[in-house]
């Protein structure tokens, strides 16, 4: 917000009517080293630079994340394939609510175990995938067998694109929006007493990856980041306990030097 402030008011004193507000929201400050140059670092090396006066420090917000039996809490209050198929694609993959109600059966590679998240302008739902470019996303064997429960004992012959849809209300077929996904959210809450939302099982998943050791730059990927530095910015949460876990585990295995 105070990033839309300060350019609203440089772009009225770039066009003349604003310059007075501009010039007092904006510091010139010569920049401390660090290791990260821009592109056109050479031409303004040694000189200060305008940088906003607007400063606020917030504290910062950690994602919070869901434990294993409040997960199984979730799954097991479902009362139909199709929501439990939900949750367990969220969870286990880490998509986001989006892209996963975007998802069309042609996306869905079972027999490759494979989910592709495709960015699509053109939902009926209007589902946001939040990504410029395609993404594969394996999945396990046990997701891959309900997801084949949901379409042979709830979805049928049902002739729709999407794999999540309207079942139980009219318009029947109809791919399932937002608002009947926070319907169902409402209701699992209500049902287990969890007060959780979808974007907390994609938090889950990460951190979930991130403690079992798997590499950032593979959890950037799955998680459909642009690049490691926002995983890392996001999930740089970890415990102490969980460092000292891989600290330990990294040394079991190694001759012991202090006797």
């Amino acid at each position: 917000m105070l990033a839309a402030v300060s350019s609203f008011y440089d772009y009225h004193a770039r066009c003349g009517t604003e310059t007075a507000v501009a010039e007092q929201l904006t510091v010139w400050r010569r920049i401390a080293r660090r290791d990260y140059k821009p592109m056109l670092h050479h031409l303004s090396k040694g000189r200060p630079v305008a940088t906003s006066a607007l400063r606020l420090r917030t504290d910062r917000r950690l994602p919070k994340t869901l434990t294993a039996e409040q997960v199984q809490q979730l799954l097991d209050a479902c009362v139909h394939l199709r929501d439990r198929f939900l949750i367990a694609l969220l969870y286990e993959t880490g998509m986001r609510i989006g892209q996963a109600l975007g998802l069309r059966h042609e996306d869905m590679r079972t027999w490759e175990r494979v989910a592709i998240i495709v960015p699509r302008a053109d939902n009926a739902n209007g589902a946001r995938a939040k990504t410029r470019r395609e993404h594969e996303i394996h999945l396990s064997a046990p997701l891959c067998r309900l997801f084949s429960d949901y379409m042979d004992l709830e979805y049928g012959d049902l002739d729709s694109d999407y794999v999540f849809v309207n079942l139980w209300s009219p318009p029947r077929g109809r791919p399932l929006t937002y608002p009947a996904a926070r319907g169902l959210v409402q209701r699992l809450r209500t049902a287990t007493g969890i007060g959780f939302h979808p974007h907390q099982l994609r938090h889950t998943h990460a951190t979930d990856l991130l403690r079992g050791g798997v590499r950032l730059e593979v959890a950037a990927k799955r998680l459909t980041h642009a690049s490691a530095q926002t995983t890392e910015a996001f999930y740089d949460h970890l415990t102490a306990e969980d460092v000292r876990a891989d600290i330990d585990a990294f040394w079991a295995d190694r001759p012991a030097v202090i006797q």
